[in-house]
């Protein structure tokens, strides 16, 4: 999605918060901080309306799996390349919510959204603007977010019948079938099982990360800078084409644990 990324949690290549901060370090001198905080727990940081930053998103039906989403921005810019560090005008990066749960940070105007990730029926989609710092830019007390309203339906079977609707739990072991190699995880206790290696991938083949967490917490890819948010007890699988060359390590975001290293040739 990025051409680059900073060196950031312990050296490593990364667009995360700097080490030694928090994840809401609040520096910088625009607007004005406010003690409100929006539903994630982020502070607002409050500017003038006239200028400030604004967003629009659109859900476009993918032909192959779930949407396409696209987010249409006005007096704001995406800077993943800065991610952790003081707020600055019109810039920073965006999180994506489903019903008010965090489903991924987004660093561009488009993000694809698997149909996994989204239960059948009615939902709404919300995108939230953010400083580099993680507080939110808020005018007259409320963030800036756009929101749509999205349907899913169950798929339809070969005789043309939709499938029964399901109970909520954990996605069905058949989500990743479309890639090329299977990463299964399970963080318990603070540890991670199997233990951290490596996974070599040529470059053009598709992993998927199937990865069950006993803590509410949200994976990240460095490099790719694809996340996806970990429900406590539940799997969560993010599935990505290895289109760049290196090693790319996947860690938890709020346990700041490593999973595994993905080594692309």
């Amino acid at each position: 999605m990025i051409g680059g990324a900073v060196v950031g949690c312990g050296g490593r290549a990364t667009t995360h918060h700097k080490p030694g901060t928090s994840h809401e370090q609040a520096t910088g001198s625009v607007g004005t901080l406010l003690d409100v905080r929006d539903g994630t727990g982020h502070r607002l940081r409050e500017v003038p309306a006239e200028g400030a930053p604004r967003v629009r998103v659109t859900a476009h039906p993918d032909a192959e799996d779930g949407w396409n989403l696209q987010l249409t921005v006005e007096n704001f810019r995406f800077t993943p390349e800065s991610a952790g560090g003081a707020a600055l005008p019109g810039a920073g990066h965006a999180h994506l919510e489903l019903d008010g749960r965090k489903l991924a940070r987004l660093y561009g105007p488009w993000y694809h959204l698997p149909a996994a990730q989204v239960p059948e029926g009615p939902h709404t989609l919300t995108v939230r603007l953010y400083a580099d710092d993680h507080t939110a830019w808020a005018v007259a007390g409320k963030p800036v977010e756009g929101t749509v309203p999205l349907s899913a339906t169950a798929p339809a079977t070969p005789g043309g019948h939709s499938h029964p609707a399901t109970p909520p739990g954990p996605p069905p072991a058949s989500a990743p079938a479309q890639a090329d190699r299977t990463v299964t995880l399970t963080v318990r206790d603070g540890k991670v099982v199997p233990a951290p290696g490596r996974t070599e991938l040529k470059r053009g083949e598709r992993v998927a990360l199937r990865v069950t967490s006993d803590r509410a917490d949200t994976l990240h890819v460095h490099g790719y800078d694809k996340e996806i948010a970990l429900p406590a007890g539940q799997e969560a699988t993010l599935v990505l084409t290895a289109d760049r060359t290196g090693l790319f390590e996947v860690e938890t975001h709020e346990s700041r644990l490593v999973l595994t290293q993905l080594l692309v040739r």
